[in-house]
C-alpha cells in the first residue's frame, strides 16, 4: 500500500508539472515498463524508476557491460515476476530501489542462493540525514516523501551480506566507504544512440547566421532552482554588458524578477525527447552547470552535464566541485568556476572569443569520445570483479 500510495504522489506530480499529455506519457511509460519482458543472463539491473537516472545507470550500464561480453538484463523494482529472477541470473545490482516487500522477497531468494548482491548509485540519497541538503526534497508532496524517509535503498546498504557498492563519483564512493563496502566508480555515459544521434545533428547543423551567443542552462528537474541563483548574479552580469547574449532554459525553472528588463531574451522550454534534448544543446554556444556551492548533496552530482554538451562540441562552464574539477581540465576542454566573479570572468572570455569556443568544444567532445561513451568505457577492475562472480 506504501508504494501505491508514493507513485501515485509521483504520478500527480508528473501530471502536474508536465501536464496531461506529455506527463501522461511519462506515467504509461512507467506503468508498462512493469510488464517488459526480462529473460536470463548474467546479470540484472534492478532500478526504481524510468527517468534519466535509470536511463544511465541501468540501461547504459548494462550496454556497457553487454560490449565487454556480458549478458545483462534491466527491470523496474515493482516488476510483479521480481522474485523469480533470482534463479535466472548470478548478480543482482540494485539503483535506487525501495525496501518493498516484493524487493525483499527477492533479495532473501538471492541470499538463500549465494549469489551476488551490488548496491549502486548516482545521488547522495540513501542516508537521510543529506536529506536537508536536497532542495528537492522541500518541495515533495507527503506521499513522495515516504520514499525517502529511510533513505533510498538504505536498508540493502546496511545488510551485512552487501559487500560491494557502486558509484558514479569519487565523492560519493568515499561516502559509501564509510558504510565498509568495496567500492566501484562507474561513470555516467552516453550510449550508442545517443553517440548516433549526436553525429547525426553535427552533420546536420547549419553554421552560425547571427552575432547571438547563446547561453544555456538545461537543468532536466525541479531541484535546481537553488543551484541556478549561484550563478544569477554572474549571469545578470554578462547579459548587461553584451546584449547579444541570450539565455536559454530548459526544464522546471524558476529565475528571479531581476530577470524582468531583459525577458524577451530568455527562452523557455519545457520537458522535450531526448533527440530534441540533444538538438538544443547543439544551438547553444556555451553550456553551463552550476551547483549550489557547500552543499554535500551537490558534490555528489556527476559531470553529466559536461559531456551531453560536449559530445555536440559545446564548451562547458561548471561549478568547481570536485567531481568537475577531476573531469574537466579549466581552461582547455572548458571552465570551472566558483562565485560570481570568476563565474562571470569565464562567461566573458567565451561570450568575446568564438575561435576560444569552438577550440574548447572540440576538445570537450574529444574528452567526451574518449571517456563517457559506453563503448569506450575503461572499468577493467570492475570487469575482472563480475568476472570473478560468474565462474
Amino acid at each position: 500500500m506504501k508504494t501505491f500510495l508514493i507513485k501515485i504522489g509521483k504520478a500527480f506530480n508528473v501530471l502536474k508539472r508536465d501536464g496531461i499529455i506529455r506527463g501522461g506519457r511519462r506515467v504509461a511509460t512507467a506503468f508498462f515498463a512493469l510488464f517488459r519482458r526480462v529473460g536470463s543472463g548474467d546479470i540484472l539491473f534492478i532500478t526504481g524508476g524510468v527517468g534519466d537516472s535509470a536511463l544511465y545507470r541501468a540501461h547504459h550500464q548494462a550496454e556497457e557491460l553487454n560490449l565487454r561480453g556480458f549478458r545483462c538484463s534491466v527491470t523496474v523494482q515493482d516488476n510483479p515476476l521480481l522474485a523469480r529472477y533470482a534463479d535466472r541470473f548470478k548478480i543482482f545490482i540494485f539503483h535506487r530501489t525501495l525496501y518493498t516487500p516484493l524487493l525483499k522477497k527477492m533479495i532473501e531468494e538471492i541470499k538463500k542462493q549465494k549469489k551476488e548482491i551490488i548496491f549502486e548509485t548516482d545521488d547522495l540519497v540513501f542516508d537521510p540525514k543529506y536529506l536537508e541538503y536536497m532542495d528537492y526534497f522541500q518541495h515533495m508532496n507527503s506521499l513522495e516523501k515516504k520514499l525517502y524517509e529511510k533513505g533510498v535503498g538504505g536498508e540493502i546498504l546496511s545488510d551485512p551480506y552487501l559487500k560491494t557498492c557502486v558509484a558514479t563519483t569519487s565523492f560519493l564512493a568515499e561516502k559509501l566507504r564509510e558504510y565498509g563496502k568495496k567500492v566501484f566508480i562507474s561513470k555516467n555515459k552516453l550510449s550508442n544512440k545517443d553517440l548516433e544521434t549526436a553525429n547525426q545533428i553535427l552533420e546536420t547543423r547549419f553554421p552560425k547566421s547571427s552575432n547571438i551567443v547563446k547561453i544555456g542552462y538545461l537543468s532536466g528537474t525541479i531541484s535546481h532552482n537553488k543551484d541556478f541563483a549561484a550563478v544569477e548574479g554572474a549571469l545578470l552580469k554578462v547579459m548587461r554588458k553584451f546584449p547579444e547574449v541570450v539565455l536559454f532554459l530548459a526544464g522546471p525553472l524558476d529565475i528571479g524578477p531581476a530577470f524582468d528588463p531583459m525577458k524577451e531574451r530568455v527562452e523557455r522550454s519545457k520537458f522535450v525527447s531526448r533527440k530534441k534534448h540533444f538538438e538544443n544543446i547543439s544551438g547553444l554556444d556555451i553550456n553551463i552547470a552550476p551547483l549550489e556551492e557547500g552543499n554535500p548533496y551537490c558534490e555528489a552530482k556527476s559531470e553529466l552535464k559536461f559531456f551531453e554538451a560536449g559530445i555536440l562540441g559545446v564548451p562547458t562552464v561548471a561549478t568547481a566541485t570536485q567531481t568537475f574539477r577531476e573531469t574537466i581540465r579549466d581552461g582547455e576542454d572548458g571552465f570551472v568556476a566558483s562565485g560570481n566573479e570568476e563565474w562571470a570572468e569565464k562567461l566573458e572570455k567565451l561570450i568575446q572569443d568564438e575561435d576560444l569556443r569552438k577550440e574548447m568544444g572540440a576538445k570537450a567532445r574529444e574528452k567526451t569520445l574518449a571517456e563517457h561513451v559506453t563503448k569506450n568505457s575503461h572499468n577493467e577492475e570492475y570487469y575482472v570483479y563480475l568476472r570473478s562472480k560468474l565462474a
